[in-house]
């Protein structure tokens, strides 16, 4: 078995990188972009939110006390940025501390700390990206945090999460930007 990418070995930092670009998108957020479409098919920017923060919800619990139970968090009441914003910096202060390292139970299936952080680490950024585009920006991924996440995104995705999660990937060049090529593997038009 081939070795796991190095990004793997970054989890907490890659989360935290994501996490950190993902706030930067939650700026844009305003409460008469809720009903705007997203880059998620059939899914709204305030089920887009709802998603973030239920996932987010999830790594925290996984940093904290390396458990994640698969019952959906209620949402916030309030604005949904608001909240969203609110769990993100639960899920940094978790990473901030001595984030559990080992491996973390998914409704009883053990998995390592650093697979949760890379798969993680994709989500929220991507999710980031998919706010940006829902609220009008164009809010590139960071070169680097593409790249590697680039590298991880074939672990996380695979055929059978096509066409019902990902669309068909969109074939780009190598020379394409990072965050082009890995919007493009996972369906998405940068």
């Amino acid at each position: 078995m081939p070795p796991p990418p190095g990004a793997l070995a970054g989890g907490a930092d890659l989360l935290e990188r994501a996490v950190s670009y993902a706030l930067g998108c939650l700026r844009l957020v305003t409460a008469g972009a809720m009903a705007n479409a997203t880059p998620c098919r059939d899914w709204d920017l305030r089920a887009l939110l709802a998603h973030l923060d239920d996932a987010l919800t999830a790594l925290a619990e996984a940093a904290e006390s390396g458990r994640v139970g698969l019952d959906p968090v209620p949402p916030v009441p309030g604005d949904p940025a608001t909240a969203v914003r609110a769990r993100a910096g639960e899920l940094l202060g978790a990473l901030a501390g001595e984030p559990h390292a080992g491996l973390v139970s998914v409704a009883g299936a053990p998995m390592t700390a650093a697979v949760i952080a890379g798969a993680g680490a994709l989500e929220v950024a991507v999710h980031g990206w998919d706010v940006a585009r829902a609220c009008g920006h164009d809010r590139p991924l960071p070169p680097a945090l593409a790249a590697e996440m680039l590298e991880l995104s074939a672990l996380f995705v695979t055929a059978a999460d096509r066409p019902e999660r990902f669309a068909a990937p969109i074939e780009l060049t190598r020379e394409a930007a990072p965050g082009d090529r890995l919007l493009a593997f996972l369906g998405r038009r940068a």
